[in-house]
């Protein structure tokens, strides 16, 4: 049976604003399992992000339940939080989020290093071949194109073999050829990894790549096909 890696219940934030409560996701039940892939849809706006935020334990819902790897995300502080993550989780946004005084070898070194990993520099070298990005191992940030600088972030976030990789949009700053490129070696690294995946996108092609799609409008979260 293969194990359930993310579970989410009852899940529900809100905000207190000027106007008072605003209630940016409500009820929201999902589950994600080992290996597998889950898109979350929706217009932009719609607290895509923010659900990401909750899921990943970077921040903390107002109501229900987040149990990440039979972990009560509730329960832990913000330091305990980060600890169940270190390691197991891994993170792919659309900006990148590349250090940008570090080369695209040293951005995927950072992480290894920063764990301990023996043969950091090795092992980075050969993700960032992976991903077709050998000649560019000493290249920084500003010195590589979007496309080439989302591959260093797939690398790195694929360094420590990440039981999870929560990614969103990742592809929302490219053009649709390399933003397609990117989707391959996404899905390819995630399938030689076995990692399980958690995508936001507005791309419904992109989401048709998923084991199950989810669409997040007026806070809820509703399924779009069957387990």
């Amino acid at each position: 049976m293969t194990p359930t890696v993310m579970t989410a219940q009852g899940l529900g934030k809100h905000v207190e604003g000027p106007e008072g409560r605003l209630q940016i996701l409500h009820s929201i039940d999902m589950h994600l399992q080992a290996g597998e892939a889950v898109a979350i849809l929706g217009a932009s706006g719609s607290g895509k992000s923010t659900l990401l935020g909750l899921l990943a334990g970077l921040d903390v819902p107002t109501d229900g339940s987040i149990h990440l790897f039979e972990h009560d995300l509730c329960a832990l502080d913000e330091d305990g939080r980060a600890r169940l993550r270190a390691g197991r989780v891994g993170f792919v946004f659309q900006s990148f989020q590349l250090l940008p005084g570090l080369t695209a070898l040293e951005n995927v070194m950072l992480p290894l290093e920063l764990s301990g990993t023996p043969n950091a520099q090795q092992q980075a070298e050969a993700l960032l071949t992976q991903v077709n990005l050998q000649p560019r191992l000493h290249h920084t940030p500003r010195q590589l194109s979007g496309g080439e600088q989302q591959r260093v972030a797939l690398a790195r976030a694929f360094a420590a073999q990440p039981d999870i990789l929560f990614a969103d949009e990742p592809t929302g700053n490219l053009d649709q050829a390399t933003g397609q490129h990117i989707i391959e070696i996404l899905f390819a690294l995630k399938e030689n990894q076995g990692t399980a995946l958690v995508l936001v996108t507005h791309d419904p092609s992109l989401a048709e790549l998923c084991d199950r799609r989810y669409v997040l409008e007026a806070g809820g979260l509703q399924k779009t096909t069957q387990d």
